[in-house]
């Protein structure tokens, strides 16, 4: 059974998008690198499955739970944000500056990616 109130979607959704990017961090977590791979990740790949959700014409149930829930849980520019400045502060500017221009252009890549993908489908 769905829940159909929009405030549940959402719930329903960022509870597992929270668990899912935990099960991520922990999976890519490698205490030896300072690059944020794990953050780097999630947030191409939720970058992805929003473009899929949004280029395919998702219904507005689907959109509450997978988009704004699943995603929004699922992705982090909050620590995207910090892991920068870190990298920043760490006197390593020049892997703060691939890492935020690296993500900004994944994301672009995932967004073209899923707009094919939804073209195709």
């Amino acid at each position: 059974m769905i829940p159909e109130s929009p405030a549940l979607l959402v719930g329903l959704g960022g509870a597992l998008g929270a668990t899912l990017r935990y099960a991520v961090g922990e999976a890519l977590a490698d205490r030896d690198t300072p690059f944020p791979v794990p953050t780097l990740a999630v947030n191409t790949l939720g970058t992805f499955t929003l473009g899929v959700l949004t280029f395919a014409g998702a219904g507005e149930d689907a959109l509450l739970l997978f988009g704004t829930g699943l995603c929004g849980a699922f992705t982090t520019f909050s620590s995207f944000s910090v892991e920068t400045v870190r990298l920043w502060d760490a006197g390593t500017r020049g892997l703060a500056l691939a890492y935020a221009l690296g993500t900004l252009a994944l994301a672009g890549v995932a967004l073209a990616a899923a707009w094919s993908l939804a073209g195709v489908v």
